[in-house]
């Protein structure tokens, strides 16, 4: 549906091949490797985001008159609200209760990612303002006659930005390990509280006292036998927790072939029999944890992976930070500190955009209630 903004040419596309790589990547950067054409490509190319998984691509590009793209959205038209983890399940249940149909709605983000980042990728020699952009994509929601668009995991900019043209402000909490210049673990340790020290180092010596061997595996070095055997510990964890797998194995597949250097497995070892392992993309300062799962009992096995080993290779790699996922109150007394979430809503139904709001009010004061309480048992000696 090609409209305009001002001087900019707007244009939805249904498949990220349809966006030269050179183009979208322009915008979106090198920092946050979730918004890089070459993995939302292994989502589409693998069909993890497809129409039949309820992820349709309906990306969104910005052209100025001399056809260069000022700005690219990753969006995605959805038939419902699973593998989003921002939850208006809630809402969606209600406003079709009143009679209307919640879905398909728009939904501005990355497919199965619980990844803060930027959403409105914008071109650094561009001049096209979040406000425009904003107003697009209300201007897109209701000419497509759509309940909402949801931009999910946003940056606090784009979170402002938006709420200044009238989009929903909600907020949530994640726990994300920071880099003061540590040397090493132990330095890092140094920096805890006596309880906390003592807790890390025994669950770090159960862990390797279990006889396994931890390697990490980078890039080329990952070979098809070791993604075959992390989708069966991706398949233990679905069918632990959710039941239906959102990734497909080509997805795994795609991964190192497309950001080769930027795919870190830490994988542990039983034998010459792999038991564990925990995926990882690497951004210019951030190690980002992603999927993990194992087989078998193993003492720590997911602290090891997920949260230890991550940061030894943040330290020893310079990386200014981990950020291991959404949830997990429990990364808190393992140093991982909370960090507020962004999200943006735009519903086309002004009543129930005023009841949602209302309901959003509320719920923004209990996250930041929520958030002192956490800074109120932090691990470390000292506020850092």
């Amino acid at each position: 549906m090609p409209g305009s903004t001002e001087t900019y040419i707007l244009k939805q596309h249904n498949h990220i091949a349809d966006i030269a790589a050179s183009d979208w990547d322009a915008c979106a950067g090198t920092s946050n490797p979730f918004v890089s054409h070459a993995f939302l490509a292994a989502m589409e190319d693998s069909g993890s985001a497809s129409a039949a998984t309820g992820w349709l691509p309906h990306h969104i590009t910005f052209a100025n008159s001399d056809g260069r793209i000022e700005a690219a959205v990753p969006m995605y038209l959805k038939s419902h609200s699973y593998g989003e983890y921002v939850f208006d399940h809630g809402w969606a249940e209600a406003f079709q209760r009143a009679g209307g149909n919640y879905y398909p709605k728009l939904q501005i983000g990355v497919p199965f990612s619980p990844v803060p980042g930027p959403r409105i990728l914008r071109h650094p020699q561009g001049q096209i303002s979040l406000n425009d952009i904003g107003g697009a994509l209300q201007d897109v929601t209701m000419k497509m006659n759509m309940s909402s668009s949801h931009m999910t995991f946003c940056n606090e900019d784009e979170w402002k930005a938006f709420g200044q043209g009238g989009w929903l402000q909600r907020l949530g909490i994640q726990f994300h390990w920071y880099n003061h210049g540590y040397k090493s673990f132990d330095d890092f340790l140094s920096a805890l509280t006596s309880s906390h020290r003592k807790s890390i180092r025994r669950e770090r010596r159960d862990a390797n006292a279990a006889g396994l061997v931890f390697k990490i595996l980078r890039g080329d070095d990952i070979k098809q036998y070791n993604w075959d055997a992390f989708y069966q510990f991706y398949q233990n964890t679905v069918d632990r927790k959710w039941g239906s797998a959102y990734l497909t194995r080509e997805f795994f597949a795609q991964l190192s072939q497309r950001l080769g250097d930027k795919v870190v497995v830490m994988m542990a070892f039983d034998g010459d029999i792999a038991v564990g392992g925990a995926l990882n993309l690497i951004g210019d300062d951030t190690l980002y944890g992603r999927n993990w799962g194992c087989i078998g009992e193993w003492p720590f096995l997911h602290f090891e992976l997920c949260y230890y080993r991550a940061l030894d290779f943040a330290i020893e790699h310079g990386l200014k930070r981990v950020e291991a996922g959404a949830q997990g109150e429990h990364k808190l007394q393992r140093g991982y500190l909370p960090q507020l979430t962004y999200s943006t809503h735009f519903i086309a139904h002004q009543g129930f955009a005023k009841a949602v709001s209302h309901f959003l009010d509320e719920e923004r004061k209990a996250i930041e209630q929520t958030m002192q309480s956490y800074r109120e048992y932090s691990p470390f000696r000292k506020v850092v």
